[in-house]
């Protein structure tokens, strides 16, 4: 950031004080595009745009908010020097907390232990490009100087705040659903940020998932009757839908896929902790929480979540697939079901459920990483945050991959939920998939794909922007 600044630096004879102002003027009258003495906070997100140095949502106003002595909302060169020299001090302790040998350099090693302080694990990978974003001349080790520049107009005021924008930037996407997130540090617990990051992405996950309900039942439809009908083709069932329930049935079961949200979140968050607790500790197996020991925590939290709010699957899935009347709400399907089927039928399709979740947690995971990696170490120029394009890419091609892997027995599950619409006695699980390859063959396994595929797209999308919509309203950056 601000690199064309160190050409400007006068020769070293010129005292340090003379060498600052000089910077802060030749910065500040390339912030004032109008010429009146001042920078208001027009100008200075402009300038933060122009040289892509916005570091987080509202940068320009935490700068104008620290700096702005008399409250004018502008900072004239006198309140922009005094900013800069108080956020140069802080970024000076910060460098220096960096710096545990006192060599003058920050390496690889010194972000890895500055970021695990904070109870975030990083790869040496993404250690690599974060430092990679600030260095200039291609050493691998950031000088004060080369600091300095780069966090010249960063609001952040201390290293853990620091820490934390190179956390947002390594991040796993949340994605159409919500996923496992990365770890909470301390300081996000004691201040309660982590669990508006929750709220946030139920929200996100609530309306994503609204906005898609139509492909979603699309597919349940098309995975129940596959067998009855080869000839489910996409127009005709969803012009069937219409004309049997009118165009609201397209969001039947939409609701209990939105109540399901909160329960299925705690207990996996909760359950996530617990076991990455049980996979970290030092002299076991696993020494730290990298991306093979987050892969088997998320799958044991998802499988233990998934265990404890598994009715309210099978509920969802009669709700879209019955007819219209047959059911007055969430509440009466659950009632029937336990009269007619007994108290199993809330937990029919279990198993191939619970075998689903590995596959496609375990290639979701990989798969993004590696995209994203990969993206950072061959295109990724001064920065280490892909932005919202590449992440939104990375997540919809992860998705599909675990998709495409676990599809099958995801519609095992669905056919055994709803067996009792369809069939005239329960059909075990091999003796399902019998049917299934025998009527269609292997076609017959991703019936309903289509649909799922097409949803993937705009609800990652439609998830990130509410997420980011969601974020400031709750007090989030």
């Amino acid at each position: 950031m601000l690199r064309w600044l160190r050409s400007f630096v006068l020769p070293a004879a010129a005292c340090q004080s003379e060498d600052d102002y000089f910077r802060y003027q030749i910065l500040f009258e390339d912030l004032d595009r109008s010429g009146d003495g001042v920078v208001d906070i027009k100008e200075l997100k402009e300038g933060l745009e122009y040289w892509s140095s916005s570091f987080g949502k509202d940068s320009e106003k935490d700068i104008l908010k620290a700096g702005d002595a008399n409250q004018d909302s502008g900072l004239d060169f006198e309140e922009f020097v005094r900013y800069l020299e108080d956020h140069e001090k802080k970024m000076k302790l910060a460098f220096k907390s960096l710096d545990k040998n006192n060599d003058g350099v920050i390496e690889v090693s010194d972000i890895i232990a500055a970021v695990k302080s904070l109870g975030i694990h990083i790869s040496e990978v993404q250690a690599k490009e974060i430092l990679k974003s600030i260095d200039t001349d291609g050493t691998m080790t950031v000088d004060w100087d080369e600091w300095r520049d780069y966090f010249l107009l960063h609001p952040a005021k201390n290293i853990n705040e620091i820490i934390h924008f190179w956390k947002r930037s390594t991040l796993i996407d949340i994605g159409e659903s919500i996923a496992i997130p990365d770890e909470f540090s301390e300081q996000e617990r004691q201040s309660g940020d982590w669990w508006k990051q929750l709220v946030a992405a139920g929200i996100a996950s609530a309306v994503a998932r609204t906005f898609t309900a139509p492909f979603d039942r699309l597919k349940v439809m098309m995975q129940v009757h596959s067998l009855k009908t080869r000839r489910m083709r996409l127009m005709s069932v969803f012009e069937q839908m219409v004309n049997e329930g009118g165009i609201f049935s397209l969001w039947r079961g939409n609701g209990t896929n939105i109540i399901k949200i909160a329960p299925e979140t705690a207990l996996k968050i909760g359950a996530y902790e617990q076991f990455k607790k049980w996979l970290s500790f030092d002299g076991l197996v696993f020494s730290n929480t990298g991306i093979f020991e987050r892969f088997i925590a998320g799958s044991l939290a998802g499988a233990t979540a998934q265990t404890c709010i598994y009715p309210m699957e099978v509920i969802k899935t009669r709700l879209a697939v019955a007819n219209t009347g047959e059911y007055s709400g969430i509440v009466d399907c659950g009632m029937k079901l336990l009269k007619q089927e007994g108290i199993r039928a809330l937990f029919k399709g279990y198993v191939p459920n619970l075998l689903g979740i590995v596959p496609y947690a375990g290639i979701d995971l990989a798969v993004y990483e590696f995209l994203k990696n990969h993206w950072l170490k061959h295109y990724a120029e001064d920065s280490v945050n892909p932005g919202v394009i590449i992440l939104l890419a990375c997540s919809t091609l992860s998705h599909t991959c675990g998709l495409l892997v676990s599809f099958p027995l995801y519609l095992i599950r669905t056919r055994m939920q709803a067996d009792a619409l369809v069939e005239q006695e329960k059909t075990p699980m091999i003796q399902l998939i019998q049917e299934i390859y025998k009527k269609e063959g292997k076609r017959g396994f991703y019936r309903g794909i289509t649909p799922n595929i097409i949803k993937l797209l705009p609800a990652v999308g439609i998830g990130c922007i509410a997420y980011e919509k969601t974020k400031p309203i709750l007090g989030l950056t």
